[in-house]
């Protein structure tokens, strides 16, 4: 009898066993008809696969810390350009006269400097670096396009010059596939929030 009893407690059915290893995750399947054929399909993100490099040595390692503190100190000002460039896009698109055109940018311009001069100076210069960088990535134009199109070129060639003093240039551009290439792949894990 007492083999009988294990037998019975032994035995679980297969099919209350297997659970979803992801619960609460589903997928509304969308009808698409491709070739006479109607057919599920799912749409799915893009996944970017990145292995995390290597340090041979320990001085290689902190440069490549110090690039991620750089990069998550100036990121958020590159992201700030881009929104501010918008918002003065809008606005710009409203106003017709030049007179009023200009008199908005001097306005702007003097309202960013009123915001983020503080912030500026406190900047190293490879953080400035970086930024000049990043506003061409977020914005696609170099600092001195943007300079040049809204201020003029007589401004933007006081600032290049200025740059150029200290050993930068606003003509920079960002290559993400290239020299930038350790950036962009920070600016990755740091939107994917692993960073």
């Amino acid at each position: 009898m007492l083999v009988f009893v294990t037998d019975i407690s032994g035995q679980e059915d297969t099919l209350k066993r297997k659970t979803d290893s992801i619960p609460a995750r589903s997928y509304l399947l969308q009808n698409v008809e491709r070739d006479g054929v109607t057919l599920p399909e799912v749409e799915i993100r893009e996944v970017t696969v990145v292995a995390r490099p290597r340090a041979a040595r320990r001085s290689e390692y902190r440069k490549y810390e110090r690039l991620i503190y750089n990069i998550k100190r100036v990121y958020p000002y590159a992201l700030m350009v881009r929104q501010r460039l918008d918002q003065v896009n809008e606005k710009m698109k409203n106003l017709n006269d030049e007179k009023s055109r200009k008199a908005y940018m001097k306005e702007v311009e003097k309202d960013v400097f009123a915001e983020y001069e503080g912030d500026m100076r406190q900047m190293t210069m490879t953080q400035g670096r970086l930024l000049i960088k990043l506003i061409d990535r977020e914005t696609q134009n170099t600092s001195y396009e943007l300079i040049k199109d809204y201020r003029g070129k007589f401004t933007a060639a006081f600032w290049q010059g200025i740059a150029r003093i200290f050993g930068t240039n606003l003509k920079e551009e960002y290559d993400a596939y290239g020299e930038d290439a350790l950036i962009e792949l920070i600016i990755l894990e740091i939107d994917a929030g692993r960073l």
